[in-house]
């Protein structure tokens, strides 16, 4: 359940809202010598401005192979090279894409909840498997399966709380 709050959590980081966040480079690979290889490792992410980001390759030879990778990328954002770095200037959110990132927003939220109740039908299962096999009474059963739904209740509310957050934090203009 902790795992799936927290893939959830770092989804979210990656979604962008107003402000330029480096981790929207992550899933973006780069053509480094024949081998993919994420932004982060072929070249320094900084942010400047609060909607910039500017990439400083390593290597100069690789501002092309990035420049292509991210045009390629679904950013929506055209990479200025200046022959030195690369940068990224982030334009304002229109109404309707904030509303469709709420909705990505929302789709991940329940992918979480429904990790999080599978989660708790193993955990159920094995106590169905304990009781079985003698090592635990009926009432033990019952008492731990509260305990397990209480536990996903919380787990469940925390998942909510952080999509609230997130779609505040979206339509936040």
């Amino acid at each position: 359940m902790k795992k799936a709050t927290e893939a959830m959590q770092h989804d979210f980081a990656r979604i962008r809202t107003g402000r330029a966040n480096p981790l929207v480079l992550e899933p973006i690979l780069i053509d480094y010598y024949g081998v993919p290889t994420p932004v982060s490792q072929v070249a320094t992410v900084s942010v400047p401005e609060p909607r910039q980001l500017m990439l400083s390759p390593y290597d100069k030879s690789m501002l092309g192979p990035i420049e292509k990778a991210i045009q390629a990328s679904d950013l929506g954002v055209n990479p200025t090279n200046d022959g030195q770095n690369i940068r990224l200037i982030f334009p304002e959110m229109t109404e309707d894409r904030r509303r469709d990132l709420v909705k990505q927003v929302h789709n991940r939220t329940e992918e979480a909840c429904v990790s999080i109740r599978h989660a708790r039908r193993e955990a159920i299962d094995q106590l169905k498997k304990s009781k079985e096999a003698k090592e635990m009474g009926e009432d033990d059963e019952k008492r731990y399966e509260k305990e397990v739904q209480a536990i996903t209740d919380k787990f469940i509310e925390h998942a909510h709380e952080l999509q609230k957050k997130k779609d505040d934090e979206l339509m936040h203009i």
